[in-house]
């Protein structure tokens, strides 16, 4: 009954206070704030207090579809949310219209991040530019971007003052290059803080850039001799100075179309190669060095004339003639040399004119035999002068010989004492030589230990391909005394001579005013002259008989 009573009282009020009905009746939408990802769907209630509600439903430009429905409420399916915006919920009451608005925030997280470094190679004390960019971000005022290099914040930006309706954020800084910045990780950090509207942080970091810082302000030079002889390996070398860093220099090196393979090097802040270059055709050519470092290429030329001029060509009519045989020496150039040399042969006092060949005619002696004939080329180039030279040895065949200078005929041994037979039998070619003792082969290469049994006359034959020749020797062994008293008489033999050779002088070079001394004194003088000449007589008689 009470509560029957109750909707009476309130209806007589609305029929007798139609304005007391706008007070008494609210409108009201769920959620109170709206934060949807880009794309997502979002359900929203519109309800009122109104006990009979007319007309009512939400505006808005989105894709709605009513899902449900009650005496006083409504709720709709809204999809595809793509951008903000504002839904209005409404509801009519005994003709009186009221609304609440609703805002949809759409959010999208900073999923993508770029870094762009330009360029990526920059010379020191040069700009360079750092762009950090997210092509798809909202809202744009809760982002923040941040550029680190390595784990240092480098610049900050937010974006609080740019709401606008773009989802693309980026910024851009310009950095000058410093020596310090080389390989250098450079990054952007991207931070969506939705925590102010009832979401959460969000953040991603871009790939990581690396920044290459280098100096290359000298152009190379190169080191190579002017003159280069066709087939002749020759060491040149290019080099670039203050550069960085030098390490990582690349060098490429050619002779005409030739490319050469450099071995490389550094130290500090210079940085060279050395190639070994063989030129293979004559003329004037250029040697280039192209030297490069990241995107930076500098290239350097030097000119260089090739030359060809092989050694003169010595010819001998026969390299092993036989003694007493006329043969020609000719001392030629090579047809490949450049220009006609000068030619010197060795031997001949006059020399050829230019182009033309040197020649000898000589008559083989056995002093010839090991003679060592040359032949000289000049040549001047570009006012260089040049000189080549071939040398042959002539060898002369002939007999075998026992000279006594080699192999004397009479040798003397001391008993007791190590001693061989001193026989070398010349000839060409070499001779073999043996010695016979008795009929029986004596050793040569083994030295003998003198006895008096080695006494005798032995039979030596030298042999080679052109005949042989023989000699006999008398070998005599002596007693250790004896050989000590022939010793002893030598010595004393030899001092007598100087006694008679000072004497002679003496009386040859004294005073005109001996002739003034007495006669007596003469006659001294020249017995005891007398006397010495029968003592040296004496003593060369005495040898002779020792022998």
């Amino acid at each position: 009954m009470a509560m029957l009573l109750f909707r009476v009282w309130a209806l007589l009020a609305l029929i007798l206070c139609p304005g007391a009905t706008e007070e008494l009746f609210e409108v009201s939408v769920w959620p109170e704030q709206a934060l949807v990802k880009f794309g997502q769907s979002l359900m929203v209630n519109c309800s009122t207090t109104c006990p009979n509600p007319g007309p009512s439903g939400i505006e808005t430009f989105l894709k709605k579809t009513q899902v449900g429905k009650g005496p006083q409420w409504k709720e709709f399916l809204l999809e595809d949310i793509t951008e903000n915006s504002i839904l209005q919920c409404f509801f009519s009451c005994a003709g009186i219209q009221k609304d609440t608005n609703l805002d949809i925030t759409m959010y999208q997280p900073p999923e993508q991040v770029t870094l762009e470094l330009q360029p990526a190679w920059v010379a020191v004390d040069e700009v360079f530019t750092v762009k950090c960019c997210v092509p798809r971000v909202a809202p744009l005022e809760n982002l923040t971007l941040t550029l680190l290099q390595g784990n240092q914040e480098l610049y900050r930006k937010n974006f609080m003052s740019l709401a606008v309706a773009t989802q693309r954020a980026e910024v851009t800084i310009r950095v000058k290059a410093q020596r310090e910045d080389d390989r250098c990780n450079f990054s952007c950090r991207a931070e969506l803080d939705l925590s102010s509207r009832g979401g959460e942080l969000f953040h991603s970091t871009s790939a990581m850039k690396v920044l290459r810082s280098f100096e290359f302000s000298q152009r190379p030079q190169i080191q190579v001799p002017p003159l280069l002889e066709v087939g002749m390996a020759e060491t040149v070398s290019c080099e670039v100075a203050r550069v960085f860093p030098a390490k990582e220099v690349m060098f490429h090196m050619f002779l005409g179309d030739q490319e050469l393979s450099p071995f490389l090097s550094w130290e500090e802040d210079t940085a060279w190669a050395n190639a070994t270059v063989r030129a293979m055709e004559t003329g004037d050519q250029e040697l280039s060095c192209l030297v490069s470092l990241g995107p930076m290429e500098q290239k350097t030329r030097e000119p260089v004339h090739v030359y060809s001029f092989p050694p003169p060509i010595l010819e001998i009519e026969e390299l092993y003639p036989l003694v007493g045989t006329d043969i020609n020496v000719t001392c030629t150039g090579h047809v490949l040399t450049s220009s006609s040399p000068t030619l010197w042969l060795q031997g001949v006092p006059d020399l050829p004119a230019p182009g033309e060949p040197a020649w000898l005619l000589l008559t083989t002696r056995e002093e010839d035999d090991g003679r060592n004939f040359s032949c000289e080329a000049s040549l001047e180039v570009q006012g260089q002068q040049f000189i080549k030279t071939t040398t042959i040895q002539l060898h002369v065949l002939y007999k075998p010989r026992l000279e006594e200078s080699g192999c004397p005929g009479n040798q003397t041994w001391v008993e007791g004492t190590e001693q061989m037979l001193a026989c070398i039998a010349k000839g060409n070619p070499t001779p073999s030589l043996a010695c016979t003792w008795n009929g029986v082969i004596f050793d040569l290469e083994v030295p003998q230990k003198a006895t008096q049994n080695h006494t005798g006359i032995y039979c030596c034959t030298a042999t080679n391909q052109l005949g042989s020749v023989s000699k006999d020797i008398t070998l005599i062994v002596q007693g250790l005394d004896e050989g000590n008293s022939s010793t002893i008489f030598i010595i004393i033999i030899v001092a007598l001579g100087m006694g008679v050779i000072t004497i002679a002088l003496y009386l040859n070079y004294r005073p005109c005013k001996i002739e003034r001394r007495k006669l007596p004194y003469r006659q001294k003088e020249k017995d005891k002259e007398e006397e010495n000449q029968f003592a040296v007589g004496q003593a060369e008689k005495w040898n002779t008989h020792s022998c």
